[in-house]
């Protein structure tokens, strides 16, 4: 068992050959007391989950609300077209995303990677991995496993909850897990993955909850587009040889800090942020004033 970053990356290195995803599956046996091919069966099937959630999201058809719906649609009708300013796998990644909270907004099964509000950001992620580094089956269930290692210490050590540490702490770690096992993926290490984790959660410090009429779809379907670009962009940093100066477990204790002090409007009651403004009320009127 390890209890912060630092312990997750030695012990990865010293008794797993650098596998994050091995060091994940013997906590598992440890904590829950099931076998390994019990446990893989278990992720393979969150795996379908979450890749059926993005093609199940990708159409034009809208939310109860109102709110959300079609968005992925049209990012992937503008990614056919090639004449993109971002490069195609970034886009992917966000169009995902999207595509999964829209379905989860559309009250479709998704897997909450850690929340049902960062649903998306993981599935993105895994799902451009996939296409991107012709992923087999195994390093696929790998992918998730070393996401879960650095989600387990994040959520321990700070907290995964919009009502306890605003949207960094959702899309903020559901962002640096995929990250860190993008990172690792791409074949990079467990120091590599966890400099991502610190990337990710560096620049989403101090990010709101602030969903539009109490919804789980304004601002964060476009939220874990945002997530699951920039967790590209850290792995990528990361594997570049860029080290973060504050080191992993002082930026999620940082995160945790942040979140204890940041007003109770900002943590998924609706009543600071986006969901207060002008348009933001008046949406709400629209959908809850009869009730």
């Amino acid at each position: 068992m390890f209890y912060s970053i630092k312990e997750l990356v030695q012990q990865a290195e010293e008794n797993y050959n650098g596998s994050v995803a091995d060091l994940m599956i013997a906590t598992e046996i440890e904590l829950t007391g099931r076998q390994e091919d019990e446990i893989r069966y278990i992720m393979s099937r969150n795996l379908e989950v979450m890749l059926a959630s993005v093609k199940d999201g990708l159409n034009k058809e809208k939310s109860v609300s109102g709110l959300t719906g079609g968005d992925a649609f049209k990012l992937n009708q503008y990614i056919q077209k090639g004449n993109t300013l971002s490069e195609p796998t970034i886009l992917t990644a966000a169009r995902n995303a999207m595509a999964v909270n829209e379905q989860n907004a559309k009250m479709g099964l998704v897997c909450a990677t850690p929340t049902a509000g960062s649903a998306g950001c993981i599935p993105a992620i895994i799902s451009t991995a996939i296409e991107k580094l012709n992923l087999t089956a195994e390093e696929q269930l790998d992918f998730l496993f070393t996401a879960g290692a650095f989600g387990l210490v994040i959520a321990n050590n700070a907290s995964i909850s919009g009502a306890e540490g605003g949207c960094q702490a959702e899309v903020g770690s559901a962002a640096a897990m995929g990250a860190a096992a993008m990172a690792m993926a791409a074949g990079g290490t467990a120091y590599q993955a966890s400099q991502a984790v610190a990337f990710v959660i560096k620049n989403l410090l101090g990010l709101v909850c602030d969903p539009v009429a109490g919804l789980v779809e304004v601002p964060c379907v476009k939220r874990n587009a945002m997530g699951a670009s920039f967790a590209l962009v850290a792995a990528d940093m990361a594997l570049a040889g860029i080290e973060s100066k504050i080191p992993v477990d002082e930026v999620v204790d940082a995160m945790y800090q942040v979140g204890k002090a940041m007003p109770t409007a900002f943590k998924e009651t609706a009543e600071g942020g986006l969901a207060a403004t002008p348009t933001g009320k008046r949406y709400a009127q629209e959908i809850f004033g009869g009730i």
